[in-house]
């Protein structure tokens, strides 16, 4: 069902591809250029990716996010090995088994939060239980963190840093799902280095298709020598674009420009405007901190259905942390225009008294 991109609150993947995405598109499709990634736009993104994180990086783009996190946890967690994560993460709920099923048998440990971020102390007690049990417990493998996660909450650098120092202590390599990185990164106001490899993050799942691309999205190891033998690793996984400079000009041009991080600016103060509006109305209360682009909102249940009706999208969440009424998701992109939260803000008022 097509709905107007600021009637529809559901996803950031419902918007459509940036215009400065879609022309790096055309301009790819001239000529005959090698294939399977030979060609001079992924060679220039290796060049453009190590600008950005300000050192020498390997990047494998791939199609989809799914195939980011779970190729990039199979190239660094045995298959005997522990993820761990949060008990909500992406990889848990959302990607169909993926990561265990590439890893060949991989185990993903999740702990509790309340906000989404996992905490050092957790880890820590998690591998002290492991090495208690010895051979009859999965091998701590690696630690994958959300950013920004999946309550739209954001790690500051410094509980990267924490969690990363405890993962170090235990020799376990850092995965960080960045499948809204950008947003993360505009909210926290640090470079993109800052913000991963020097707080002891490894290997990085880069978004972009929530952002704005067509359908693009990377594998970076801040470390090329984990990167050995990766491409085969990809190519077994049929993820190999036989067409790869489609996929890499779309890279190269989102992070070129600033292109990535205007985007994520203007899905973060639409949140934020959202946000602010929404702690108006009487009866709404905000389950979590408005960090990055989502907003979890708890609402009476025929406020929920009228706002439904009169055809604003959003998830109803099912996990309903309030006492009465109806958790829905909102989720802002670099397409939505302040006037349609505006109007949702003033729809949600009209239905409910004032404070």
């Amino acid at each position: 069902m097509k709905t107007p991109v600021g009637r529809n609150f559901s996803s950031d993947h419902v918007a459509p591809a940036c215009e400065a995405i879609m022309s790096a598109v055309n301009q790819a499709n001239e000529g005959s250029v090698t294939s399977y990634g030979g060609d001079d736009l992924t060679a220039q993104l290796q060049s453009v990716a190590c600008d950005v994180f300000e050192k020498q990086v390997t990047v494998f783009p791939v199609a989809s996010g799914t195939a980011a996190n779970a190729l990039a946890l199979s190239q660094i967690v045995p298959a005997f090995g522990a993820i761990y994560c949060y008990e909500a993460a992406h990889i848990v709920t959302d990607e169909a088994g993926a990561p265990g099923f590439f890893t060949g048998g991989a185990q993903l440990v999740g702990f509790a939060a309340s906000d989404g971020k996992i905490r050092p102390e957790q880890l820590t007690q998690a591998v002290l239980y492991a090495e208690d049990l010895g051979v009859h417990h999965v091998k701590p493998g690696a630690v994958t963190l959300t950013q920004a996660t999946e309550w739209g909450t954001v790690y500051g650098l410094q509980e990267i840093a924490a969690i990363s120092a405890v993962a170090k202590r235990h020799h376990l390599p850092m995965h960080m799902d960045g499948a809204r990185f950008a947003n993360a990164l505009v909210s926290l106001g640090c470079t993109p280095a800052q913000a991963t490899w020097k707080c002891g993050v490894d290997v990085l799942s880069l978004g972009a298709t929530k952002n704005g691309a067509l359908g693009a999205e990377a594998v970076i190891f801040f470390d090329p020598a984990l990167a050995l033998d990766f491409e085969r690793r990809r190519k077994r996984a049929g993820h190999l674009v036989s067409k790869m400079r489609f996929v890499s000009a779309q890279l190269v041009a989102y992070l070129s420009n600033g292109l990535w991080l205007d985007n994520a600016r203007h899905a973060n103060a639409m949140a934020a405007a959202l946000a602010q509006g929404i702690a108006t109305v009487c009866g709404a209360r905000l389950l979590q901190p408005v960090e990055a682009n989502e907003l979890f909102v708890a609402l009476p249940e025929s406020t929920v259905s009228s706002l439904e009706m009169q055809g604003f999208n959003f998830y109803r969440w099912p996990l309903n942390l309030t006492q009465s009424g109806v958790t829905i998701r909102l989720v802002t992109s670099y397409a939505t225009p302040r006037a349609d939260v505006d109007e949702f803000i003033a729809a949600a008022a009209a239905l409910t008294p004032p404070r």
